[in-house]
């Protein structure tokens, strides 16, 4: 599944190409995905120009004047803007094209994935319980101390869950517990707020190394420009079963936490 930076990346790359661009037609091919497609699309974003592009965890936001068509790639799906004349893929089901003879075309072979809509001044009720962006000023140490105590939940699962941080996948979080040199086997409500201190900035600094990488390569996502992210050539951890610890003279470690894939050391990372 696309995780933040590779959100983050498509959305960075879809602003030079779609903002200031007029909708002239609006194609739902395919309705059905995670939740239907609204079929009022059709008419609400009619020669309606796009004021901005976004992110919230990992939704892509199309900013209009009157509100925010709010795209979700699930666990399949991408995102291209290409020359309209261009045949339409099996697995592309909503199309957006622009006066100046482009389309932005939504593509999800599994269907996972969502195109939703909200209006100006309104809240989908997704969005109302997320907790805060992880490269926010609002995610540091003391909230994260704070949040945990109490917690008998290991503190991977923990800082997974989007109403403690948004955006930590499952990557990232063994990425970041390494770098923090924290065991993801500990309880959230057991870590200090010295070691959280550590873990908040290991989780900032994986993030933006990810994002200005172009995300990480997995065999079904890839940038708007349809180039795959480069990340996976820097995992310390993550698919390294096996394999010494960079780190130290341990050798990584595979588990499953809450039906998830964790890797780490259990040498250095206490």
């Amino acid at each position: 599944m696309p995780e933040l930076p590779e959100v983050e990346t498509t959305a960075r790359g879809l602003k030079p190409l779609i903002v200031n661009q007029n909708i002239v037609s609006i194609g739902i091919y395919r309705p059905k995905l995670r939740w239907e497609i609204p079929k009022h699309l059709s008419t609400t974003l009619k020669d309606r120009i796009i004021q901005g592009v976004g992110r919230r965890a990992k939704y892509l936001l199309v900013h209009f004047e009157h509100g925010t068509l709010i795209l979700h790639l699930g666990m399949s799906g991408s995102i291209r803007v290409v020359a309209t004349e261009l045949p339409l893929k099996k697995h592309e089901h909503f199309e957006l094209t622009f006066d100046n003879n482009t389309s932005l075309r939504f593509d999800d072979p599994r269907r996972f994935g969502a195109v939703l809509w909200q209006n100006k001044d309104e809240t989908l009720p997704l969005f109302e319980s997320l907790g805060p962006e992880p490269l926010s000023d609002d995610f540091d140490a003391n909230y994260l101390f704070q949040r945990s105590r109490g917690r008998a939940q290991n503190i991977k699962t923990f800082i997974m869950s989007g109403l403690i941080v948004v955006g930590v996948g499952n990557i990232y979080a063994s990425e970041s517990l390494f770098l923090a040199k924290i065991s993801p086997k500990i309880l959230a409500g057991k870590i200090s707020l010295k070691r959280y201190q550590a873990l908040v900035e290991s989780i900032k600094l994986i993030l933006s190394g990810a994002i200005e990488k172009g995300g990480t390569t997995l065999k079904d996502f890839s940038g708007v420009d349809g180039k795959p992210g480069y990340f996976t050539q820097e995992l310390s951890v993550y698919g390294c079963v096996d394999k010494p610890c960079v780190r130290c003279s341990g050798t990584i470690k595979k588990l499953t936490q809450n039906q998830r894939a964790t890797y780490y050391c259990p040498k250095c990372q206490k």
